[in-house]
């Protein structure tokens, strides 16, 4: 059995609640592919040079990272640090124990 799909438009729905706040600040979340269950995505507009850019990034990570067919999300312009990368993943792994 394949992998399932996720398209362009489950990801943007996905970030729902942190569209709001990028509109306000014209951001951007430019989903660059979705193949394979990896998401790359790359935050422009009033993101780039923004000092809220890497919470806006580790806010669109967890709630992607919930989905089933996402394998793992990729900010193309480094916008998700690596330990901010490493906290969410554990939190996750927390949530996940805690709930079983």
């Amino acid at each position: 059995m394949g992998k399932m799909v996720i398209t362009t438009e489950e990801v943007l729905a996905e970030i729902g609640p942190v569209q709001e706040i990028l509109d306000a600040h014209d951001g951007i979340v430019n989903v660059i592919d979705t193949d394979g269950g990896i998401i790359m995505i790359s935050l422009e507009g009033g993101c780039v040079g923004c000092s809220s850019t890497p919470m806006t990034a580790m806010q669109i990570y967890y709630s992607l990272k919930k989905l089933d067919p996402v394998e793992d999300v990729v900010f193309v312009n480094g916008e998700l640090p690596e330990f901010m990368r490493q906290f969410i993943d554990q939190k996750m792994a927390d949530e996940d124990s805690d709930s079983e």
